[in-house]
């Protein structure tokens, strides 16, 4: 706004109106071209449903257009009910019949929602150089509804099963089986439906259609629902009336708390949810909690893209020096690149999405999978499982955290390793190296319980064997002696 280069042209009031918000509908047309128009159409018959928002147009057609096939509209009326119904009374009780003047002389629209939340949908009136919002209660496409060809079927099949019933006059035994439930058991089925698919398309079908009156466009009464498409009170909105920081703070506001994303899985309902933060989020965090956010969503990061990531998006004038002695707080050096600490990975009392691990065994694996990437460039999952003792969907998981699959069926890590920091930087390199040694006992351990798991079953396998030979008399040493005895 105050940039000199691009000045302000113009100034449009826009103003917001809750005249329609509960009753305001767009209707799309999504079978037809942009060339016919409905404005001057014959509307035969509109009739809605106010819970389930659905509408029904009738269209009325021009019977006596040169274009029209009597014949083939008077062939659809008769399919529709059966017989001719020009001029005919139903009786009191039935049906009604489809095409009173025994032609088809409509055409019947039905809707559908597009959308299920319009929340960030409006209708806007520009005029005289004001603009005038309001909100939207459903967007819904009308199509054709083809109703004529459904009950043609229906009644074939009615009558079908009517034949079938004269010509088979001879009962048949079938066999029935009888299950008793206890209580009501009409009761009963009606609650399990409630919250299936089934019994929400029930209760749209068992809604009542509600006739309604169709004004066309520049009667009276349309004229009057329009003009609640302007707002009645012209004072200015605060909203919209803010200055450039005060509506910037209102888009990005980085002091509120943030939301965060739950899972929607029954071992992830008490579980603790890593949060997510925007750019104006991280800009008032503090320089150890903007490393462990970087580490954490990045995977893996040299120190080179750290310092580039914070001085483009952060703080331009960040210290390197402060951030290198802030890194070994939350990260772990690993070839020279900068990964996660396991903690920051799986904070306390998070579960995992598949079976609900607890966080301090996923914490345990990934420190082992950590160490063996600092001693072997590949590990295989079977590997990994084995010494961890983690399901295949966990160890996966914990695997994604640092490393991925490569060509040859290997995991191998995000990054290749970054031999000039590691030249520049020998203490810190050595620093962790000494962490290395001090657990390299335990995991060593882990990889002898898998070997000697291994081992313990060949054993097995050996003593039954042992068992058998020691029962068993010993195999004479000449085949062909044996073989003359027998004869």
């Amino acid at each position: 706004m105050e940039d000199e280069d691009d000045p302000v042209v113009e100034e449009i009031p826009v103003f917001l109106s809750k005249n329609l918000q509960d009753s305001l509908y767009l209707f799309q047309y999504p079978t037809k071209t942009e060339l016919p128009n409905h404005d001057d159409s014959v509307i035969v018959n509109c009739c809605v449903k106010p819970i389930a928002q659905e509408v029904k147009v009738d269209f009325g057609l021009d019977i006596e257009s040169t274009h029209f096939d009597r014949f083939k509209g008077e062939q659809f009326a008769v399919a529709a009910d059966g017989k001719n119904t020009f001029g005919a009374v139903p009786p009191k009780g039935q049906e009604r019949p489809t095409y009173k003047r025994g032609i088809m002389d409509k055409q019947a629209f039905t809707s559908s929602r597009s959308l299920t939340d319009v929340a960030k949908y409006i209708v806007g009136i520009y005029t005289d150089r004001e603009f005038h919002l309001s909100p939207l209660t459903s967007i819904v496409q009308m199509r054709p509804a083809l109703s004529h060809f459904d009950k043609e079927d229906k009644r074939k099949k009615a009558e079908q099963k009517a034949q079938t019933e004269d010509t088979d006059d001879d009962e048949v035994l079938q066999q029935v089986t009888v299950k008793f439930a206890r209580g009501n058991a009409k009761n009963s089925g009606k609650e399990q439906r409630v919250g299936t698919y089934d019994g929400f398309v029930q209760r749209i079908a068992d809604e009542p259609w509600c006739e309604a009156y169709w004004h066309s466009r520049g009667t009276p009464t349309a004229e009057l629902e329009r003009q609640k498409l302007f707002a009645t009170s012209h004072q200015g909105s605060q909203a919209l009336a803010l200055g450039p920081g005060d509506y910037l703070r209102k888009l990005l506001p980085y002091d509120e708390h943030v939301q965060p994303v739950v899972t929607a899985t029954a071992a992830t309902a008490a579980a603790q949810v890593l949060p997510v933060y925007n750019k104006a989020m991280l800009k008032s965090m503090p320089l150890l909690e903007q490393l462990t956010v970087l580490l954490r969503d990045a995977r893996m990061l040299s120190f080179s893209d750290v310092i580039g990531i914070l001085t483009e998006h952060v703080d331009p004038h960040v210290p390197a020096d402060k951030v290198l002695a802030l890194l070994p707080q939350v990260g772990i050096l690993l070839h020279g690149n900068w990964v996660p600490r396991s903690e920051v990975v799986f904070p306390e009392k998070m579960l995992s999405h598949a079976n609900g691990v607890p966080a301090e065994q996923m914490i345990r694996a990934r420190d082992y999978i950590l160490f063996r990437f600092s001693r072997t460039p590949y590990l295989f999952r079977t590997q990994v499982m084995a010494a961890t003792q983690l399901p295949p969907a966990e160890t996966l998981d914990v695997l994604r955290t640092v490393a991925r699959v490569n060509t040859t069926k290997r995991w191998e890590l995000l990054l290749p390793p970054d031999k000039d920091f590691e030249q520049k930087y020998p203490e810190l390199v050595g620093r962790q190296e000494y962490h290395w040694t001090a657990s390299e006992q335990h995991y060593n351990e882990m990889d002898w319980a898998r070997e000697t798991k291994r081992v313990r079953k060949r054993s097995t396998r050996k003593s039954e064997s042992q068992s058998l030979s020691t029962s068993m008399p010993p195999p004479a040493k000449n085949p062909l002696a044996t073989g003359s005895v027998d004869a």
